[in-house]
C-alpha cells in the first residue's frame, strides 16, 4: 500500500506542466479522465499560470478550490456523484428563479445573497426550498466555469437539506459544446489555443462538468410552473412530445455538432431548432418572424402539461416580465445594468405569490 501511495504521488508530480499566455485570470479546474484511467486536472492561477496535473485516480470525494477571475470570491467544491434531477417537483415554500448568468459570477452572487439562497461563503442557506436557473451559464463573461461550479457545489448541498438547484439547458450550452464560440470571452480561446485543444473539449462527456452538464433537463416542472430557457408554441403543441422525453433527447445530442444533431431526425431537428425550447422566441415577442404563439395554443399547451404558467429566459427584458395575462413571465434581464440600477433581476414564487426580486430583495409584487 505505502509503494502505491508512493507511485501515485510521483506519477503526480511528474505530470505536472506549467504554461503561460496573455489574457488569462484565476479559471478551472477542469477535470478530465482519460481512457487510460488517468484524472487530468487544468486550471489557470490568479496569475495567468496555466497547471496541467496528471493523477492515477481522484478520489470520490475530491475537494478543490475555485477562485473567481477577479479573486473577489473562492469557494471549495468536492466532487458528488451526478445524476439527472427529476423533471417534477413539488412546490417549494420560497422558489428563486433566475435566467442567463452568462459567465457574469458577480452579479450572480449579489443576487443570492440578497435574497438569503447563499451566506458569505457561497454556501446553501435557502433550506428546503429551490433555486431554478432557466439556462446559459456559458458565453460573455470571464466567469463560467466558476458559476458552472458554484450550480454543481449547491446542488449537492441543498440536496442534503431537502431543498433543490435546478440548472437547465439554455442554447448558449450547446452553442459552446459544438465549438461555437462567437459570444465566448477571448480568454477561453486563448486557453484553449494554448493547450491546443478545442474549447469544447474541456466541457466533453469525459470532464466532470460535462457529465454534469450532460443530465442538464432542458424542461422542467415545480407545482403549477413550467421552466424552459425560451419556450413553447405552436409547432411543440403539434410535436405533443412528453417532458422526459425532451429532456432525454436533447442531452443525447448535447455534445454533437448542431449540423449532426438537426440531421439525426426530425425531432432533433426540432429541439435544436429555432421552434424549439432552446430557441423559440414567440412567447415574449409579436413580430411575426417569431411566430408568435396564440393565447389559445398558450391555453391548451398549459392545460397538456398540467401548469398555469411558462417561465423563460433567453429573451433579454428591460425588467422581469408578465405577458399572456400572466400565463407566461420572462425572467432574462442585463444582470449587470439591472443590478447598478436597482432594477429586477429575478422570480420570487412565494405560497402562490410572485414578487419581482433585486439586489436588496423583493422589489414588487408582479401578481
Amino acid at each position: 500500500m505505502k509503494i502505491l501511495r508512493k507511485l501515485l504521488i510521483a506519477l503526480t508530480t511528474a505530470a505536472c506542466l506549467n504554461a503561460q499566455a496573455e489574457g488569462l485570470s484565476a479559471d478551472g479546474p477542469y477535470i478530465r479522465y482519460r481512457a487510460d484511467g488517468i484524472a487530468q486536472t487544468i486550471r489557470v492561477t490568479s496569475a495567468g499560470q496555466i497547471e496541467r496535473t496528471d493523477s492515477a485516480r481522484l478520489p470520490p470525494d475530491f475537494r478543490f478550490r475555485v477562485e473567481s477571475h477577479d479573486g473577489r470570491y473562492a469557494f471549495d467544491v468536492t466532487l458528488h456523484p451526478i445524476v439527472r434531477p427529476a423533471w417534477k417537483y413539488e412546490a417549494p415554500k420560497k422558489l428563486l428563479v433566475l435566467s442567463d448568468p452568462h459567465g457574469d459570477l458577480h452579479s450572480l452572487v449579489s443576487l443570492l445573497r440578497a435574497n438569503g439562497v447563499i451566506g458569505k461563503r457561497l454556501e446553501w442557506r435557502y433550506g428546503k426550498n429551490r433555486l431554478m436557473v432557466i439556462g446559459d451559464v456559458f458565453d460573455r463573461g470571464p466567469d463560467v466555469t466558476q458559476i458552472l461550479w458554484l450550480l454543481y457545489k449547491l446542488e449537492a448541498e441543498a440536496d442534503e437539506t431537502g431543498g433543490s438547484v435546478s440548472f437547465l439547458l439554455g442554447n448558449h450550452e450547446p452553442m459552446v459544446l459544438s465549438n461555437d464560440l462567437r459570444y465566448t470571452d477571448e480568454k477561453y480561446k486563448t486557453l484553449a489555443d494554448t493547450l491546443g485543444i478545442e474549447y469544447a473539449s474541456l466541457f466533453g462527456p469525459d470532464t466532470e462538468l460535462g457529465r454534469w452538464l450532460g443530465t442538464r433537463n432542458t424542461i422542467q416542472v415545480i407545482g403549477t410552473n413550467l421552466f424552459v430557457h425560451a419556450g413553447a408554441g405552436q409547432a411543440f403543441y403539434e410535436l405533443n412530445p412528453d417532458i422526459p422525453l425532451v429532456n432525454r433527447e436533447t442531452s443525447r445530442m448535447l455534445f454533437r455538432r448542431n449540423k449532426t444533431r438537426k440531421a439525426w431526425s426530425p425531432l432533433h431537428a426540432f429541439l435544436y431548432g429555432s421552434e424549439g425550447p432552446l430557441w423559440y422566441r414567440g412567447l415574449v415577442r409579436e413580430k411575426p418572424k417569431y411566430k408568435p404563439c396564440a393565447a389559445d395554443t398558450l391555453q391548451m399547451i398549459l392545460n397538456r402539461y398540467g401548469v398555469e404558467r411558462i417561465i423563460v429566459g433567453h429573451t433579454v427584458q428591460p425588467d422581469i416580465s408578465a405577458f399572456y395575462d400572466g400565463r407566461v413571465i420572462g425572467v432574462n434581464v442585463n444582470n449587470r445594468k439591472n443590478r447598478e440600477q436597482g432594477l429586477g433581476r429575478g422570480l420570487l414564487i412565494e405560497q402562490g405569490a410572485c414578487y419581482v426580486v433585486g439586489d436588496k430583495g423583493k422589489l414588487r409584487q408582479l401578481f
